[in-house]
């Protein structure tokens, strides 16, 4: 409802159009400017600033899961971080990518149709490169994949896609199912020209060099479950009974997480020719007595001072202390 005008704003207004101070189709102008919004029906904005900060918060979880999952796969540092969370076409998506290029398709119920996740040709490379040896360092080319290199990103990109389980607990139980690999996006034809979808971008840092992959979340397939995609109603609650819920969520979520636990005996240097020279009962002296403590990584982190000895039939060690005292407050 317009705000009703007073007797002396009336006079004003009439006296300013008498005095030709303004024009008669000015009035209301300004008004009409808010009423205005540009609205693109080629591209219809189906995701809410809502549930964009949603998919945000919830791949960016993603995003450092996979990084230890990576790191794990490959022995080296990977560090993933998402980039960007925006609605385009599948079009524009589908001309935005590599030829050729690795397409995953897979399924997620209970979310319907097929999602896409591409990992771009110097992201595959440098991974395949690292599984089969190398350092990485594999340039990337314009050659088309090899069954060989595709059986080795199917395995690599199945284990990142079935880590959504775990980044979408807090707001629905999904069930990952990789349902084909493709390497021509031109053929892909999963949805129409113009169906709108979020793509999720990720930067990936391995061995100093910098990638991108990409997931591509069509609006049809979240189109159900839109109402689950709230931060307010996905993350926050005033609910005691809730905040223990998800907090004991969040923590069965951690304790899915594989870590690699090292404990080291000590270490020695040897010549090549000493090494090539080695046979069965020969010993190598550590730098470490047999009555010392010994340290134990957890990931590339020394975190334990630990007593080796045998427990039961295997061989394990009993921890004495944490390396690093300041654990303790993060601890409690």
């Amino acid at each position: 409802m317009a705000d009703v005008l007073s007797q002396n704003e009336i006079d004003a207004l009439l006296s300013a159009l008498s005095t030709g101070e303004i024009e008669s189709e000015d009035v209301g102008k300004d008004e009409e400017k808010h009423k205005v919004k540009l609205y693109d029906f080629r591209s219809p904005q189906k995701f809410s600033k809502e549930h964009i900060r949603t998919l945000e918060l919830i791949h960016d979880n993603y995003a450092r899961i996979i990084s230890n999952y990576l790191t794990g796969q490959t022995r080296q540092n990977v560090k993933v971080k998402i980039e960007t969370v925006e609605q385009i076409t599948y079009e524009e998506f589908i001309h935005s990518v590599q030829n050729p290029t690795i397409i995953t398709i897979f399924k997620m119920a209970p979310l319907s149709g097929t999602i896409i996740f591409e990992t771009n040709p110097q992201f595959s490379l440098q991974v395949i490169d690292v599984l089969l040896g190398g350092k990485g360092n594999r340039k990337a080319d314009t050659k088309e994949f090899t069954d060989i290199d595709k059986n080795i990103m199917r395995q690599v990109t199945t284990g990142m896609i079935s880590n959504l389980k775990l980044a979408w607990d807090s707001v629905l139980e999904v069930e990952p199912e990789v349902e084909a690999i493709e390497t021509n996006p031109a053929i892909n034809q999963t949805l129409a020209p113009n169906d709108p979808v979020a793509l999720i971008t990720f930067s990936v840092e391995m061995n100093k060099r910098s990638t991108f992959i990409n997931m591509c979340l069509p609006y049809l397939s979240v189109e159900k479950i839109l109402d689950k995609l709230v931060v307010q109603y996905a993350f926050k609650s005033d609910n005691e009974a809730s905040i223990a819920e998800s907090r004991e969520k969040i923590e069965k979520g951690i304790n899915k997480v594989d870590v690699e636990v090292i404990a080291e005996l000590g270490t020695a240097n040897i010549t090549v020719d000493d090494f090539l020279k080695l046979t069965i009962g020969d010993v190598i002296k550590l730098d470490n007595k047999s009555s010392s403590p010994i340290k134990v990584y957890v990931g590339n982190e020394e975190c334990y001072y630990a007593k080796p000895g045998v427990v039961g039939k295997n061989t394990g060690v009993m921890i004495l202390d944490i390396t690093d005292k300041e654990v303790n407050g993060y601890e409690q």
